[in-house]
């Protein structure tokens, strides 16, 4: 397996058609993707054989499965935190339910990463919140573990510190981190460099993504294309030579048309040029 791969992430749900989405990433020379699911209808066997065939068809790695969860979600600093993951009590048993349906639809494909927004886990380990978010992720890491698979957060709702203490504290050793470098931007939690002095051990997954800090106390910051923000890409990937990452490099770009795919190209080349400097 080669390291380092450059991928982008491919959504699948109703109505995608997915070998075209393999073949433009093949056709893009990139050879590795995380695969976007949230729908329970679609994480079948009959599926996951599809997608690892169009894996080897086309020598696109399937790097992890993002294990999206129904219901509400408010993507902002005021709703968020009730709507978010599985933080917020009242959708908490049906999005564990909904995640370890990925996680099955991961395990099917041969994929042992399984990647979610968890949600605004609380600041104060006080909070009685808290523990029932540890409880909740410690009973889905020991699913995951019976399965040889991991599970990561994404970054972004919470702070460094914060996922070091919830990782300690899960306690099961296969949970890590898949670093959204634009994420902890966005939500005014960290600076991107700096963050992997806390969690960076843990980083099995990436999305190369950028973008600028909040500008009003209830909205997330804008993103933008790579290397237009304030992520320090060089910074990033020497701190990841550092830490021996082997991971992938995956292209995230929220928008959707003709631009997406010339600012994906675009980060590629970037990320190509980063690799050879570190």
């Amino acid at each position: 397996m080669l390291k380092n791969k450059i991928g982008s992430v491919i959504g699948y749900h109703q109505g995608v058609d997915i070998e075209a989405s393999f073949k433009k990433a093949a056709d893009t020379e990139l050879k590795a993707c995380q695969l976007i699911c949230g729908d329970v209808t679609m994480q079948t066997p009959e599926h996951s054989a599809k997608i690892k065939k169009l894996s080897e068809e086309y020598d696109v790695e399937v790097t992890a499965v993002w294990a999206a969860w129904s219901g509400p979600s408010i993507w902002n600093f005021y709703d968020g935190p009730a709507t978010l993951g599985i933080v917020p009590p009242a959708y908490r048993a049906h999005r564990l339910n909904e995640l370890i349906s990925g996680a099955n639809f991961a395990y099917n494909m041969g994929v042992t990463d399984v990647i979610t927004h968890v949600g605004f886990i609380p600041e104060n380990p006080d909070d009685p919140n808290y523990q029932g978010v540890v409880s909740a992720l410690r009973y889905l890491c020991n699913y995951l573990n019976s399965r040889g698979q991991y599970f990561l957060f994404e970054t972004g709702q919470e702070t460094p510190v914060v996922l070091l203490r919830t990782i300690e504290e899960v306690g099961t050793g296969n949970l890590g981190i898949n670093l959204d470098t634009a994420n902890l931007i966005l939500y005014g939690k960290a600076n991107t460099v700096d963050a992997l002095d806390v969690i960076g051990k843990y980083v099995r997954n990436t999305h190369c993504k950028d973008g600028l800090y909040p500008t009003t106390g209830k909205n997330l910051g804008h993103e933008v294309a790579l290397g237009q923000g304030k992520a320090n890409f060089p910074g990033v990937f020497r701190k990841l030579k550092e830490l021996n990452y082997t991971g992938p490099y995956i292209i995230e770009r929220e928008i959707s048309g003709e631009q997406q795919q010339k600012d994906i190209v675009m980060a590629r080349d970037f990320i190509r040029s980063l690799l050879a400097e570190a």
